[in-house]
């Protein structure tokens, strides 16, 4: 009992130990338990709601449509719960200008069902529902109508229908059509679409940039109304996943075995039946068009025979008539008047020799009947030139369908493929690598600044710790007081660490996540084994270091451990050998010298813990200052034009007069911009189709004419980067990379994400879903946004633009047909706030869709989720900081507890013992932020490259202000702990503490 009143009585007096060995550790645990936590809860309720409402496992898109047959195949394949065929269109409406947006039937298989936020679900034909995107910008709410109207392409689908006329799904006759939906609209509710949970109010929708390919707006429409047979695409949930984690390896295995086989046998025979069906239907489109032809011309054939018929019997009774009047003058002139009347009374018969020449007189003779044989012969003629054309033509048309019809092809996507999902998994995933980093950082200072504490908690109790195992406690018992202290330490510091780790910091995370994501249903969580397994790694470091303070100690004799420690040996230090330096020292200063070398434990301690503190909040500060100039970087630096124009294909033309006209611009370039996607293209086919396998990422695809190529370096700073160490990059000299015909310029925060270099195989769609692999002639510097730039000649190759393959001798290229050039690139003159002004001005013009001000961008690009990840970084660090330098001031304290008061004893006022003692913390707090800056810079450089989020690459930079704000704030820690420490000085009895050993 004594020895446990011993021991409680030993921990209450060292409760500034305990203090310091449990804040250390819940700074740890709820580092690492805290951004995780933040990161898993948003996982989690993604989760949820993804299965809620259905979110597809897989999306098949097919080029020339698909059929109820397509449907009926994807049903079969093993692994496959649910198939829902969806059908689409794209509208265009009035709203400030031209505005597009995709009609989307919403499905009755339970698939891709948008989350109802406001009013109700559409149930009726004309009704519909908008995003909150669509009300926020068109200021319209429920009840209010609206009118669209379908575009005249708003497909693929419909573009094979009007070529080829037989895009059917149905097998038997292959004459279905294109979806269509109602035009008179009233708005009744409001929804999520579970494909896209950006927050229209929120960072995305200030820096986001939507092109021509890709419509405005979604509209979701009930089946009511809907017409057509011809679907847009199909969406499939794969059995099982709704168990899994969408987020998690297990998940995408789960789905690639499906795609996998629909891949290896689906794909294939429906592309080559869908290919039969439309070329069945061409074919019989063109036996009918005979048949009906024939059956005209046999028509018209009968007329003109009829005609002559009834024309020969009229010119007949002429030439009978004539041969009878003929036949009875001759009688008459006769001497037998018997024969005149016999005559008289019978038609004369004629040979065809002369009825033919008398024919031929008579029509002559008539005008009437001249021109009546005329018009005859005239519809004959005209009868079998039609016949002999119709008969070309069919033939001809017979012969060119085999090649007028293109194969058709199939796109298989998973969730990767979705925007709105991959950017959210990238954004959590690179928050999250952060919150894995850190804490190695925090469990390093922490074992450190135990093993100091304990290690002196334990020596001062030498002669006690003698006493006990003298009397015969075992080694094990005397060493649980120490041991025990440390656990009941790090229990309590790990039980509030779980605390602010579970709720203080996902709560703070997840607010600024949902100023950028739309996430319904988000609530924290408590994992009890990650929680668990946090504080287990804390104890476990602290007790190893408490176990290790012991047995130093321990494995001594009682009567060793019950006599005062001998004094270390004094020994020269390598100042002493530098004698022009050593003699110019006063004499506490050569103490202060020795002090600080020959005590090496102490000094790798304090250097080692400041060092690591410093480097927390550089490396925090770094990210900060990376992330601030992105802005000013991309829209100032590389981006060397100041205004982006684009409008729809059909008004490219104006706009690029209204930009004219208005006399701002100094120099431009035409281009063509399109949305799409760059897959890394995996091993095998390289057009496979089926994208998100090896990583996806959404792009902007600008088509520049080719005899515009050497332009585009005035309007884009083209600089060739190669990956570098430590976040850095190797970026070759300006001006020195060229767009070519041989292959595309990959932007480096699209490359970086996905491990794309100089030579890669990429997988690129264009803006019509059409899919080909390119290669990858060079990386360009490019921090914000994912562009690619392509060629006129090579797109052409790529994506089969029948008109552009014979461009390259165009005389310009706005004579040339093969691409619309629907943006244009401008420098403009005026300051950056008329050039702002001006964009704006722009987009309420018809003709333009988008007008984007570099000046604008540079200015507002604010990444309002890495800001927050990095304050809370550099307040946690700053934290550490203060712990560490408060339990190495107080250690150095209590260990030199006699030399103070020999220096009291001496004569030193309190004043001068402060400036003794604390001379030699600040010298030693100096050295371990001059290792800590540089420390910081390599810490920060290796976490920017784990931050691969989408669009975005991290060029590391930190700003000499960061490592003044980074010293200043450690040493401002450390002037702190002196108002802590000096009044511990101040109380220290020479007399009792000289007689503490006796």
């Amino acid at each position: 009992m004594a020895f446990v009143k011993d021991m409680l009585r030993m921990w209450a007096h060292s409760w500034k130990r305990f203090i310091s060995i449990a804040m250390i550790t819940l700074l740890g645990v709820a580092v690492l338990t805290g951004i995780y936590a933040g990161c898993r809860d948003a996982f989690r309720s993604t989760d949820r709601f993804f299965d809620a409402q259905g979110l597809h496992d897989v999306q098949v898109l097919s080029t020339a449509g698909l059929s109820n047959g397509d449907i009926a195949a994807l049903r079969k394949v093993n692994g496959v719960a649910k198939v829902q065929a969806e059908r689409s269109q794209e509208v265009t409406f009035d709203l400030d200008g031209r505005k597009s947006a995709t009609m989307q039937e919403i499905g009755t298989n339970d698939i891709d069902q948008p989350y109802l936020q406001e009013g109700r679900m559409p149930k009726k034909a004309g009704e519909i529902a908008v995003t909150r995107k669509f009300i926020r910008d068109s200021g319209k709410r429920i009840g209010s109508r609206l009118t669209v109207t379908p575009e005249s392409a708003s497909s693929d689908t419909s573009d094979t229908n009007d070529t080829n006329g037989a895009d059917g799904t149905n097998e038997t006759n292959g004459t279905d059509e294109a979806p269509s939906f109602p035009t008179k609209l009233t708005i009744v509710g409001v929804v999520l679409d579970p494909q896209n949970l950006s927050n229209p109010d929120g960072y995305s929708a200030m820096t986001s940039f939507r092109s021509t390919a890709t419509t405005d707006y979604t509209f979701f429409a009930p089946s009511d109304g809907v017409t057509g047979t011809l679907y847009t695409s199909a969406t499939l949930l794969v059995k099982g996943t709704a168990a899994e984690s969408t987020f998690d390896e297990s998940y995408e295995n789960t789905v690639k075995q499906v795609t996998d086989r629909i891949d290896g046998t689906v794909k294939t025979d429906r592309q080559k039946a869908r290919r039969q069906e439309l070329l069945g239907a061409g074919n019989k489109k063109i036996v009918d068009a005979r048949a009906e032809a024939d059956k005209k011309f046999a028509d018209a054939q009968s007329q003109i025979d009829a005609n002559r018929q009834q024309f020969n019997q009229q010119v007949d009774q002429i030439v009978s008539m004539q041969a009878g009047a003929a036949a009875a003058g001759a009688a008459t002139n006769g001497a037998n008047a018997g024969a005149a009347a016999a005559a008289g009374a019978t038609t004369p018969q004629l040979d065809e020799t002369t009825r033919e020449t008398m024919r031929e007189t008579i029509i002559a003779a008539s005008p009437e009947l001249t021109q009546a044989k005329q018009q005859l012969d005239q519809a004959q003629s005209q009868l079998n030139e039609q016949k002999a054309s119709t008969e070309q033509t069919l033939k001809t048309k017979e012969n060119e369908l085999k090649t007028s019809i293109p194969q058709v092809r199939w796109y298989v996507q998973d969730r990767q493929s979705l925007g709105g999902f991959s950017a959210l998994k990238s954004d959590l995933d690179s928050i999250q690598s952060l919150g894995n980093a850190f804490p190695i950082v925090f469990l390093l200072v922490a074992v450190m600044m135990s093993l100091t504490a304990m290690a002196r908690m334990v020596e001062e109790d030498r002669s006690l710790i003698g006493t006990y195992v003298g009397l015969g406690y075992g080694r094990l018992a005397v060493a649980s007081r120490y041991l025990l202290f440390a656990l009941l330490a790090c229990l309590i510091g790990g039980g509030l660490g779980l605390i602010a780790g579970f709720l203080g910091i996902p709560a703070f995370l997840l607010v600024v996540l949902q100023g950028m994501y739309v996430m319904p249903g988000l609530r924290l969580e408590y994992d009890w084994l990650y929680g668990s397994l946090g504080i287990a790694l804390f104890v476990v470091g602290v007790l190893a270091a408490t176990i290790y303070a012991c047995v130093q100690e321990m494995r001594q004799t009682p009567a060793a451990l019950m006599r005062p420690k001998a004094p270390r040996a004094g020994s020269r230090i390598l100042l002493e050998r530098i004698r022009p330096v050593w003699n110019r020292i006063g004499f506490l200063g050569k103490v202060t010298a020795r002090n600080i070398f020959r005590f090496k434990s102490r000094l790798i301690m304090t250097v080692g813990g400041v060092a690591g503190c410093t480097a927390l909040i550089v490396c925090g500060l770094a990210i900060n200052d990376t992330v601030a100039d992105l802005g000013i970087k991309q829209y100032r630096d590389i981006y060397q034009y100041d205004l982006m124009v684009v409008s729809d294909d059909s008004d490219a033309s104006a706009m690029r007069t209204k930009v004219a006209s208005d006399g701002r611009v100094t120099s431009s370039l035409d281009v063509r911009i399109e949305s799409g996607d760059l897959t890394v293209a995996g091993s095998g086919d390289g057009d496979s189709g089926k994208a998100g396998s090896s990583g996806s990422e959404s792009i902007q695809l600008v088509a520049v004419p080719e005899k515009h190529l050497s332009d585009l370096g005035e309007m884009v700073t083209l600089q060739p980067v190669s990956s570098g160490m430590l976040g850095t990059s190797g970026v070759g000299k300006t001006g020195s990379l060229k767009l070519d015909d041989d292959g595309v310029i990959v932007a480096q925060s699209a490359a970086s994400a996905l491990g794309v270099k100089a030579g890669s195989k990429v997988r690129l769609t264009n803006g019509d879903g059409v899919q080909a692999t390119a290669k990858v002639s060079a990386v360009n510097r490019n921090l914000i946004g994912s562009d690619v730039y392509v060629s006129e000649t090579y797109y052409a190759k790529l994506f089969d633009s029948k008109d552009a393959k014979n461009t390259k001798n165009s005389k310009s290229s706005e004579d040339s047909e093969a691409l619309t050039w629907n943006a244009m690139l401008a420098k403009l003159s005026g300051s950056d706030t008329s050039q702002t002004d001006y964009a704006e001005s722009l987009e309420e013009n018809s003709s333009v869709m988008k007008a984007v001000s570099c000046a604008h961008m540079a200015d507002s690009f604010k990444f309002d989720l890495m800001g927050a990840v990095v304050a809370l970084i550099v307040a946690l660090a700053g934290g550490l900081a203060l712990v560490v330098l408060f339990t190495l001031a107080n250690t150095n304290v209590s260990e030199r507890v006699r030399e103070m008061a020999t220096l009291k004893v001496l004569g030193f006022f309190d004043r001068e013992v402060h400036h003794y003692v604390n001379r030699e913390m600040m010298i030693l707090t100096v050295m371990g932020v001059i290792l800590g800056l540089p420390l910081g810079r390599l810490v920060g450089g290796m976490l920017t490259m784990a931050l691969n989020m989408p669009s975005l690459y991290f060029e590391v930079e930190v700003k000499p202000l960061s490592y003044v704000i980074a010293a200043v704030a450690t040493m401002a820690f450390a002037l702190l702990v002196q108002l802590f420490v000096n009044p511990v000085l101040d109380r220290i009895d020479p007399i009792s503490s000289l007689k503490s050993v006796e």
